[in-house]
């Protein structure tokens, strides 16, 4: 499989997301968002950082980068998708998920490792983990607060398109255990189809035992 990881400006987590599926054995190359998807194209990752300096709102210029029709396109052809950090809001912006990244409750930029408890382990994103079981990812940024209105949140419950919640620990989903006041906890979510996925953690920061653990290693297996 070859995963275009698409490059803004203003993208930091590129090179880190193209390592971290060179080491478990998936061809990954970095793709300037002004060149397009390349023809070979079976994967994508939309990664965190800054793209346009977060004017406006975060994610929000990205989104209309004429790529993200392209995106949009392979999604709906079925090819993976998955946006992190800033690429979670770049999809939230452009529709491929429902509802929005907003700036975190506390008002700061949140820097730190979380616990994410499973809630969907039937998807490509977490089939390497147990329904219920609890992860440890890191966390980087200013706007991770998801909110959708109440009808589209319980929606997305029933049709099981939550994938991570923000837990303590032991696994339970608590406000103190909650980094940036979002709606039921909710760390990561499905669109429409199970090929496309967008979280606030970061899985490539969590792929290495010498930097503190390999948790995140199972979301980029969705590509393998």
């Amino acid at each position: 499989m070859t995963v275009s990881v698409v490059q803004f400006g203003g993208s930091n987590c590129d090179r880190d997301a193209v390592r971290a599926l060179d080491r478990i054995g998936v061809d990954a190359e970095r793709v300037w968002h002004e060149d397009g998807l390349p023809a070979d194209t079976e994967g994508v990752v939309l990664p965190g950082g800054f793209s346009y300096g977060d004017y406006l709102r975060a994610g929000a210029m990205a989104a209309h980068s004429p790529i993200m029709n392209e995106v949009r396109e392979a999604a709906e052809a079925g090819i993976p998708v998955l946006g992190v950090c800033n690429g979670a809001q770049i999809g939230s912006e452009s529709r491929l998920t429902p509802g929005a990244f907003t700036t975190n409750a506390s008002a700061r930029f949140q820097c730190e490792h979380v616990h994410l408890r499973v809630e969907n382990a039937d998807t490509p994103w977490t089939a390497a983990y147990e329904a219920g079981e609890v992860v440890s990812l890191p966390i980087a940024h200013g706007e991770g607060r998801f909110e959708i209105e109440d009808e589209r949140y319980e929606a997305l419950v029933d049709d099981d398109r939550v994938l991570f919640r923000y837990c303590d620990a032991d696994g339970d989903v608590t406000d103190a255990a909650n980094p940036n006041g979002s709606t039921g906890n909710v760390a990561g979510v499905l669109g429409e189809s199970k090929n496309v996925a967008v979280l606030m953690p970061h899985p490539e920061r969590a792929s290495l035992e010498e930097l503190g653990g390999v948790d995140g290693q199972g979301v980029l297996e969705g590509f393998a």
